[in-house]
């Protein structure tokens, strides 16, 4: 090296260089980050990263820096058809090729099965770390069923993740998931309806990693920021614990470049999340003086891995053809979202789009809950719900195939029929609606799209339905939001018997919390595959063509939303 401030060459004061003229790497540690990506590993230049490009610049950053990691923080093999058609096994050889370090489970992970989640957080060559997700025994929690944390060793400083997974994988995902064939449960996901056993197993976590030697810790976590996940939002954890100095979220698809959050002791602990679909790339820089700083990334000049790529390449040819055989025609559109100006972090100008179908009625919920009513008609059907968290399309319109089929249906849940009570269905809608108001951005993917029947949320009424400790529904202890509903054109009769058509996650494994469907009696069990009922309604009822009956993008009126309270 040439001395800084050498008498030889007093001009060099701020530039190290090594003897071949090169400038030596820096010792700060950079972390590279990616959450909620869904498998959308198809985006097209400007509409966002591929696993690819995350990978090219990480090849990228190492000719500049010594201590260079790229992490997940949960969602990653579920979302389109490019992860549904092998169980997301090429999306996990995808971020191994890409190098990924760490990963946390998302809820998502659990869609495929515990079997599957356990297989892909444990068996592959990308280590998992949750520290709140345990084995459970007769209601007894027991050891932790990965490692609570992972110490790297960057530079002569210790790292370390600390992860942490939503309770609300319960709801989620598919409660049965975490049960026996008796319905016991023997996982468990640390939450508490307080919050306070999330809490705790963070903390816990986090003072063992000091105790290891950590000189930095940091939550990889699965939680998000939204209302709707309180108490167990990223910014309550942070605030109820105390030695966290960062933490990388997921789950709520939140663009979050940088947030100061004060923890137990009152330090401001940096938060931050990348939205989601690989949009961005989070980058997150600690420097030798221990600052901390992150940026969001969408788009990068770096050459991408020409390996990852043909992984990628490869995989995208096969699906596309596999999926792409034309089935139907639509005229209008069928979307969930609406579109509005608005402005990003730099005060520029863009479109936000507002996914309404987890608040309000849309033309896509219409169109599903209609198949499985359709599917069920010769028995005697007579209403049909649907999540609006399982009705994920963006814009759909022309031509339509197989593969947009799986863009609204991603999940592979099954149809079935069954007898129920209209108290059991005044419940569930109940329940659906417990987060609804004005603010159409407040999402439940609980609530209910519908067909067969109508109904009105009076949103001034405040929500009295109540959950239990893993966020079931656990009854309505004061007025009903939900009022006027109708069942093929006359009122509810709460103690009368109804056939209801919906998928397996709800009425047979109390998926979202659905608990007043258990016990009740199959009709019809497992009949077709989600995007397979959609496909026979447009091939058998609609003959082929998708028109004006769906046009409205805000659906029929078949929900309705009350704000103020009837003038007496």
């Amino acid at each position: 090296y040439i001395e800084k401030n050498s008498p030889i060459t007093p001009e060099i004061t701020s530039t190290w260089k090594l003897v071949d003229g090169t400038t030596p790497k820096s010792d700060d540690i950079v972390i590279l980050y990616t959450n909620d990506v869904h498998t959308y590993i198809d985006n097209a230049a400007g509409k966002g990263l591929r696993y690819s490009d995350v990978a090219g610049y990480r090849n990228e950053l190492e000719r500049d820096y010594n201590n260079v990691l790229l992490v997940d923080a949960g969602d990653h093999v579920q979302g389109t058809a490019y992860g549904g058609m092998d169980e997301g096994a090429t999306i996990v050889k995808l971020m191994e090729a890409a190098g990924y370090d760490l990963a946390t489970l998302g809820n998502h992970e659990f869609d495929y099965g515990m079997k599957r989640a356990l297989e892909i957080a444990k068996s592959g060559k990308i280590p998992f770390v949750s520290c709140n997700f345990y084995e459970e025994k007769d209601g007894v929690k027991g050891n932790n069923v990965l490692d609570s944390y992972k110490i790297f060793d960057l530079g002569g400083k210790k790292v370390a993740f600390v992860g942490i997974t939503t309770p609300e994988s319960f709801t989620k995902s598919t409660p049965a998931y975490f049960q026996d064939e008796n319905g016991k449960y023997i996982y468990g996901i640390a939450g508490g309806t307080d919050g306070k056993e999330l809490y705790a197993a963070v903390q816990k976590a986090i003072d063992e990693a000091k105790a290891a030697g950590a000189d930095y810790v940091i939550g990889l976590a699965h939680l998000g920021v939204d209302e709707s996940s309180k108490p167990w939002t990223s910014k309550e954890v942070i605030a109820n614990v105390s030695g966290l100095n960062a933490l990388i979220d997921g789950h709520s698809h939140t663009t979050l470049e940088e947030e100061l959050v004060k923890d137990k002791d009152g330090k401001e602990v940096v938060l931050t999340q990348t939205g989601s679909y690989l949009k961005n790339l989070g980058q997150m820089t600690i420097t030798a003086d221990g600052k901390i700083s992150t940026k969001l990334i969408s788009g990068t000049d770096a050459m991408p891995d020409m390996e990852v790529k043909a992984i990628e390449d490869n995989w995208i040819a096969a699906i596309d053809a596999e999926l792409g055989q034309k089935i139907g025609h639509i005229n209008a559109t069928l979307d969930n979202y609406k579109y509005e100006p608005g402005k990003d972090q730099d005060g520029n100008d863009i479109v936000k789009s507002i996914r309404l179908v987890r608040s309000r009625e849309t033309n896509t919920g219409d169109f599903a809950a209609d198949a499985l009513y359709y599917l069920f008609l010769e028995q005697g059907v007579d209403a049909a719900i649907m999540n609006g968290g399982g009705v994920r399309n963006g814009a759909i319109t022309g031509d339509l195939t197989y593969k947009k089929m799986k863009e609204i249906h991603t999940f592979g849940n099954v149809a079935c029929l069954q007898l129920v009570t209209g108290q059991q269905i005044l419940d569930a809608l109940e329940w659906g609606a417990r987060d609804a108001d004005e603010d159409v951005t407040k999402e439940c993917g609980g609530f209910l799209q519908v067909s067969g029947l109508t109904y009105e949320i009076h949103t001034y009424v405040e929500s009295s339905a109540k959950a239990d400790e893993n966020t079931m529904f656990a009854g309505v202890e004061g007025e009903y939001r939900v009022k006027n509903v109708m069942v093929g054109g006359e009122p509810l009769e709460l103690d009368k018997t109804y056939t209801l058509a919906s998928h397996n996650y709800m009425l047979k494994n109390g998926g979202d919390g659905y608990s007043m469907f258990g016990g009740c009696k199959l009709l019809q069990d497992e009949v077709m595959l989600d995007n397979q009922v959609l496909i026979n309604y447009i091939t058998g009822s609609l003959g082929g063509v998708v028109d004006e009956e769906y046009a409205d993008p805000y659906g029929e009126g078949r929900i309705v939303i009350v704000e103020e309270a009837p003038a007496k």
